[in-house]
């Protein structure tokens, strides 16, 4: 899936006991008729990519959606695997800047940090 918007919040990383990492950023889709703030989340050494990027900057994210229960509850994470700065001036879907890379078979969470039974 994939979405485009102004960078409108970074958070921090933050760090759990198991050492694993997520980092947490909201975009804001304002060339829509009705504009949504979307928060999307960055996993291990991928946090770091957030740095070169500066709330205001038009994004274009690609992202996986993620969905577990836990304890009769039901939480849905939509989890960045790329993110591009779009440059000044260019049309959807042409031309970006600081791009992530895809993502690796490492970069997903392991068992531990996220259970779901798909067969894929």
């Amino acid at each position: 899936m994939e979405v485009q918007g102004k960078l409108i919040k970074i958070y921090d990383v933050q760090e759990f006991d198991s050492g694993f990492r997520k980092r947490e950023f909201v975009v804001n889709t304002f060339k829509e008729q009705y504009p949504q703030d979307i928060k999307l989340e960055l996993f291990k050494e991928k946090c770091e990519v957030l740095d070169s990027f500066t709330v205001g900057d038009d994004v274009n994210v690609e992202f996986n959606l993620r969905g577990n229960e836990y304890n009769g509850k039901y939480y849905v994470n939509l989890q960045a695997w790329r993110l591009a700065k779009l440059e000044e001036g260019a049309s959807d879907k042409q031309v970006y800047a600081n791009e992530m890379p895809a993502p690796s078979a490492q970069d997903a969470p392991s068992a531990g940090d996220a259970d779901d039974d798909l067969p894929f």
